[in-house]
C-alpha cells in the first residue's frame, strides 16, 4: 500500500456523513509499515462498533466506514473472514455492515460481510504456514493471498458504492 496521511483518509471516505467524519478517530500512522499492507483497517477507540477500511483502488484512495455487530459470534466454533479467507475462532470474526452511498444509503441500505474483528487481515496473510512440500514458497503464497484480498476488498467497495460487481 502507498503511504497516506490523515487528511487523505478523511477525503477518501465515501459512505460517511459530515457528522460521521467529525466523530471519526484516526489511527496513528507513524509506525505503519506500508509495504506490508493491502489496506489500512482500524476500529474506532471511541465508538466500539465502528471500523474503517482505507485502500488504493488503482490511483484512487477509497475509504469505507463499517459497523460491527454488537454481539460476538459464539465461542467454540470457527469462522472465515471474507477478505483474507483466514479461518479462526468465531469470536475473532464479526459481521460488519457498511452504509451504501447515494440514494441507497439515504434510504438506510447497507452491505454486510464477515471480517476479522480487528481488521488486521494484512497481518494475518503474512503469517507463515508450516513448511510443506505441497505449498508454494512463502513469498508466493503471500502474494497470492494479497492479490485475492485486494480483489475481494475492491468488490466489497463496489457493492457499497452501488456499482456493478464484475
Amino acid at each position: 500500500m502507498r503511504p497516506i496521511t490523515p487528511d487523505m483518509i478523511s477525503r477518501s471516505m465515501v459512505n460517511m456523513t459530515e457528522g460521521d467524519l467529525r466523530l471519526m478517530t484516526l489511527p496513528g500512522l507513524h509506525e505503519t509499515v506500508w509495504d506490508e499492507r493491502e489496506f489500512l483497517g482500524w476500529r474506532d477507540v471511541h465508538h466500539s462498533t465502528k471500523g474503517y477500511l482505507v485502500f488504493w483502488a488503482g490511483d484512487e484512495l477509497l475509504g469505507l466506514m463499517v459497523r460491527a455487530a454488537q454481539s460476538p459470534m459464539p465461542a467454540g466454533q470457527s469462522a472465515i473472514c471474507a477478505l483474507c479467507h483466514t479461518q479462526q475462532p468465531a469470536p475473532q470474526v464479526s459481521l460488519f455492515t457498511a452504509p451504501k452511498t447515494g440514494d441507497e444509503g439515504i434510504r438506510g441500505n447497507t452491505v454486510g460481510t464477515y471480517l476479522c474483528a480487528d481488521l488486521a487481515c494484512s497481518l494475518l496473510i503474512r503469517i507463515q504456514p508450516a513448511e510443506s512440500e505441497n505449498l508454494p514458497r512463502p513469498e508466493k503464497l503471500v502474494t497470492k493471498k494479497s492479490l485475492g484480498l485486494r480483489d475481494r476488498l475492491e468488490n466489497f467497495s463496489r457493492r457499497v458504492r452501488c456499482l456493478d460487481v464484475a
